[in-house]
């Protein structure tokens, strides 16, 4: 059940992540608003450039009209106290009656770190005094002991750090518990999920947060099983009959070939009537093998053919099918050679060495009957690091490359043309794939480098 950890870690990875970005871009609109609401956010500064500005002529001191102008706009009064007599030598006009007049020393220090009146004010000091800047009530406020302690300043990032840990950890202890009944309705789903892709029976329970979820994937199991159970009854059924309808097709079988055999070898009977009865037998033959083919064919299909896998030479092996074929008085218009580097003497594989001789034998005989003009037949065995290689190939008459990537794909390979007498079935190749199969090898049809038609047999190797 990897998926549900991996779910978690994902809800967790985007709680984090939301938290930290949500931080960032509440200090980030906090900076904004901050500034937005004090545009003249420096009003210390504000109060030194009025210092600089003032001047005193033979009429008194005399104010810039820039400074004027932003202190009008600003609604901001001003006065200047003069260092000696410790009174106010200058003032604009809308300086406000409870404004003092005369300061003491203690006075300017309370002023400067504070309020006058209820104003918030700020100095700047002038070359014979003091500017003192008063703004309106509402303003600004103003932190009248700004004294810190040393430790507290020293361990700020640290203690900073420690807060945002422990939100987030706390934000995380609040998602978990909040998201816990989810995570809990999640496994199961996923579980349910995971094992109906394997045909396995579920059965979720159909309460919480994903009920609905539950009793469809519930309903969804149900039906698969039905089908299931559905499909297996006709493919036994399917099984069971051809594996009759062989069994009863054999008795009568044998008896035409009987007949017909005894038919060919009377000498009594005209040479034209044993020809037809050598038809015959050849016939019932075919017939034969194509019951066999037929049978064995769908033993694999099914998995009612048992396998069993010994470490074989491989080489050896197909070397022995290729002496019996040779034995066999084949017609000589078809030679088989034996084309393996004679410097590879062994090839080991665990297989089944009857269904593979039998799936070698198949090839060779495909190979005699599509070409009935004859053909020069090379086996050979190919050691390819992890993978043994068994190609069979000819230089026959071949395939199209439309034939070979039909046969390369399709599922069954049934043939059969007008010729009556020559009708020709693809059991044989079927075979072949399905016993490469269940060694869990593969399997490629392909042109031939001598021109006509190859199969190439891959089986995995044992050491």
């Amino acid at each position: 059940m990897k998926s549900v950890p991996k779910l978690i870690r994902r809800f967790v990875g985007i709680m984090l992540l939301t938290s930290v970005l949500f931080i960032l871009l509440n200090f980030a609109l906090l900076c904004i608003y901050t500034l937005n609401q004090a545009p003249n956010s420096s009003p210390w500064i504000t109060a030194q450039e009025v210092a600089d500005e003032l001047s005193q002529n033979e009429n008194g001191y005399v104010l810039g009209e820039d400074a004027v102008l932003e202190l009008q706009n600003t609604d901001v009064w001003a006065i200047f106290i003069d260092n000696a007599t410790m009174k106010v030598v200058w003032q604009t006009d809308n300086l406000p009656e409870s404004v003092p007049i005369s300061y003491s020393v203690s006075d300017i220090a309370n002023l400067t770190r504070g309020y006058i009146d209820g104003y918030p004010t700020f100095t700047g000091e002038a070359e014979n005094g003091l500017v003192v800047l008063g703004y309106p009530k509402d303003r600004f406020w103003k932190h009248m002991w700004p004294s810190w302690d040393y430790n507290l300043i020293k361990n700020l990032p640290k203690t900073v750090l420690s807060v945002f840990a422990i939100n987030v950890a706390l934000i995380f202890i609040i998602y978990m518990i909040a998201n816990s009944k989810l995570l809990k309705s999640v496994k199961p789903i996923v579980g349910g999920i995971q094992a109906l892709s394997t045909n396995e029976e579920v059965h979720i329970r159909e309460k919480g947060l994903l009920s609905e979820l539950a009793v469809n994937i519930n309903k969804t199991s149900d039906i698969l099983q039905m089908q299931s159970r559905q499909l297996r009854k006709r493919e036994t059924a399917r099984a069971n009959w051809i594996a009759g309808v062989s069994h009863d097709i054999r008795t009568p079988l044998s008896i035409v070939m009987g007949y017909a055999g005894q038919l060919e070898s009377d000498k009594q009977l005209s040479e034209d009537n044993c020809q037809k009865a050598a038809v015959i037998v050849q016939q019932s033959k075919r017939m034969r093998n194509l019951i066999n083919d037929l049978n064995l064919a769908s033993k694999l299909e099914y998995n009612m053919q048992p396998v069993n896998p010994e470490k074989q030479n491989l080489i050896a092996v197909i070397r022995q099918v290729v002496v019996d074929c040779i034995n066999m008085n084949i017609d000589d218009k078809y030679t088989i050679e034996w084309a393996t580097d004679e410097t590879l003497t062994s090839c080991t594989a665990n297989v089944d060495k009857d269904l593979i001789k039998r799936a070698v034998s198949n090839l060779i005989q495909n190979s005699m009957n599509h070409n009935e003009q004859g053909c020069h037949i090379f086996v050979r065995v190919i050691d390819e690091d992890t993978v043994c290689t068994v190609v069979i190939a000819d230089d026959g008459v071949g395939a199209t490359d439309e034939q070979i990537e039909k046969l390369n794909n399709t599922p069954h390979y049934m043939v059969c043309d007008e010729k009556t007498t020559e009708q020709r079935h693809g059991l044989g190749l079927l075979i072949v794939k399905q016993i490469i199969f269940a060694h869990s090898g593969k399997m490629l049809i392909k042109h031939s480098e001598y021109g006509g038609f190859e199969v190439d047999l891959s089986l995995p190797m044992t050491m």
